[in-house]
């Protein structure tokens, strides 16, 4: 059964949110907001926070910035997932991976149809690593954002978690790099 692993010792990490929207602030960002909450209650540290217009260029700039941050173990975005002409968040990201996972989109479309049926399938929510960072593109909803992080990425991000997550990997997600991220997890 999966879960928690008291005995392991929890290995915070840092992560970065990204808000995407041409029309949000630090003041009036919901899905931002509940993201820094999540990761702080989870025991994580938020490295940065910051918001970018839903311009690719401006997008790839900021989470390129991050993923060659030695310090970042993980980015969140949340915007610019969906269909309309300014949604480009995928497009900006997505060149950036060095592995796509495509598990994380299919797995959030099972998590998200059962809050909200078939308009699950207009989210073009993404996932991958690059320079041994882990990248997740979520929809700019407060409830998309709550759905991934506590179906998925509490879990996923959380060392105890069994039988296997994210950050045990990560000392090994840099072989080809050799940057130490994630100190404290063991393979």
């Amino acid at each position: 059964m999966p879960g928690v692993d008291e005995k392991k010792q929890f290995v915070p990490l840092k992560i970065a949110v990204l808000t995407i929207s041409d029309t949000r602030s630090l003041k009036d960002d919901k899905s931002g907001a509940l993201l820094v909450q999540r990761i702080v209650a989870a025991g994580h540290v938020v490295a940065e926070r910051s918001i970018v217009t839903d311009d690719v260029e401006t997008i790839r700039a900021r989470v390129k910035a991050w993923i060659d941050d030695p310090v970042i173990d993980v980015v969140i975005t949340t915007g610019g997932t969906g269909f309309t002409g300014r949604d480009v968040t995928p497009e900006a990201i997505e060149p950036l991976f060095e592995k796509r996972m495509d598990a994380f989109s299919a797995l959030f479309l099972v998590v998200s149809f059962q809050k909200i049926g078939t308009s699950a399938i207009q989210s073009r929510a993404t996932a991958g690593v690059a320079g041994s960072t882990f990248i997740f593109c979520l929809p700019g909803s407060p409830g998309a954002c709550k759905d991934a992080w506590d179906e998925i990425l509490v879990h996923q991000l959380d060392y105890r978690y069994g039988p296997c997550n994210f950050v045990e990997i990560m000392p090994r997600l840099d072989e080809h790099l050799r940057r130490p991220k994630a100190q404290g997890a063991t393979a």
